[in-house]
């Protein structure tokens, strides 16, 4: 038999049919839900919120007053001491050169041989009219004594006695002039030797043998140059003098103990030249073009390193500081104003952003005008993680001095 299908009732909706995809789907969401919630259970706990910092470590300096001599180190080029254009004095045929080319010659030395031929024969002729008038004064000597005596006795008259002294005045006249004319052939005799007038260094000669050379011509033969000692001739700015000036008026400077002040040359090459240099003047006139001041020095060249015209930095010493207080270059920061700052740190490890003036540049360090004292700590390591007020952790440190090499005015 045949049994009736069940049929469901009117106030019962029907239920939804769910199909295998989404049954699959749902099942897979189910899955990865549990999966995370078992490793945010096994996973490690939340960090616990950090307590506050302690004070950050830098780096200080405590500023000490010290002696130091300040240099200026400015351009120059040295100069030959002594320099010597060689012209002949008598014209006449060349006959020899008697010298080296570039050589060093002493003074009086003999560079030029002029043929002397005619020189000799006009100091024979002066020699001979010498010998001439001298034979004159004689025999007027003798005339003019004898009517001395016969003058007494009125053997002759007056006038024959005046006219003997006058003839003897004459003679004598007559004599001199020969002597001159004798010294003067001499001398020209002499000038066939063409002689250096200074000892120093030979320059190349313009003339060969067989050149005719006349009397002061404006071709020179050759030049003599001294080179030991030099001359440096150095420009200073008005700006410099000015503020050496006043410290030495103020009393931050006072001169070396040994008087003259002294340079020491820095050559081309970038070495520093052995010998110290002293300085010799300085220039009463600023030069209107570019406002300098010429400052001359003397510099002993025994080996003959520096030559004439060389370029060189001379260092000069300008005076001695004995309370200089001088801080690290990366300790002072500018403002926006360009005004000088530094951290310092106060007794309380706090730090001040205090106001500075800083004066010459040492090496790698500021000269310190105003603002700070001596036994002060200043902050010179860590600055990028500070800032003013806040309280740190001083570590003594001491940078290292660079070699001082020139002082430069700054604002």
């Amino acid at each position: 038999m045949t049994s009736a299908p069940r049929r469901q009732p009117a106030d019962q909706a029907p239920l939804p049919r769910t199909s295998p995809t989404a049954s699959f789907a749902a099942a897979r969401s189910g899955a990865l839900l549990v999966c995370v919630l078992a490793l945010a259970a096994c996973g490690p706990k939340a960090a616990a919120p950090a307590g506050p910092a302690g004070p950050a470590e830098v780096g200080v300096m405590t500023l000490q007053a010290e002696p130091h001599t300040f240099t200026t180190e400015l351009p120059g080029r040295t100069s030959a001491f002594l320099v010597a254009e060689v012209r002949p004095q008598v014209g006449g045929i060349l006959q020899k050169r008697l010298f080296t080319e570039g050589a060093p010659v002493k003074a009086g030395q003999v560079l030029y041989q002029i043929d002397p031929a005619s020189f000799e024969v006009q100091l024979a002729s002066a020699q001979a009219q010498l010998a001439k008038a001298q034979s004159s004064e004689r025999a007027a000597q003798v005339n003019a004594t004898r009517n001395a005596e016969l003058i007494k006795s009125n053997a002759v008259s007056r006038q024959q006695y005046d006219d003997s002294q006058t003839q003897l005045a004459q003679a004598r006249s007559d004599v001199a002039a020969a002597r001159a004319a004798v010294q003067g052939a001499q001398l020209n005799l002499g000038y066939t030797h063409i002689k250096a007038p200074i000892a120093g260094l030979t320059s190349a000669s313009s003339v060969t043998p067989g050149a005719l050379l006349t009397a002061n011509q404006a071709q020179m033969l050759t030049t003599i140059t001294q080179t030991d000692p030099l001359y440096v001739d150095i420009t200073q700015s008005t700006t410099e003098v000015l503020r050496l000036k006043r410290q030495l008026a103020g009393g931050q400077l006072t001169r070396d103990s040994k008087g003259a002040a002294r340079i020491t040359l820095v050559l081309d090459d970038g070495s520093t030249y052995a010998h110290e240099g002293t300085l010799q003047f300085s220039g009463v006139q600023v030069n209107p073009a570019t406002g300098a001041i010429t400052l001359r020095a003397t510099v002993p060249n025994p080996e003959g390193l520096l030559m004439p015209g060389m370029y060189v930095r001379a260092r000069l010493q300008e005076g001695v500081s004995e309370h200089a207080l001088l801080a690290p270059q990366q300790a002072v920061t500018r403002d926006p104003a360009g005004v000088a700052r530094v951290l310092v740190v106060k007794e309380d490890d706090t730090l001040e952003n205090r106001r500075i003036v800083t004066g010459a540049a040492v090496g790698n360090r500021w000269e310190v005008l105003s603002g700070l004292t001596a036994g002060e700590r200043i902050l010179v390591d860590g600055s990028q993680r500070v800032k003013a007020g806040d309280k740190v952790k001083p570590v003594p440190v001491q940078p290292k001095p660079a070699e001082p090499t020139k002082t430069e005015a700054q604002s």
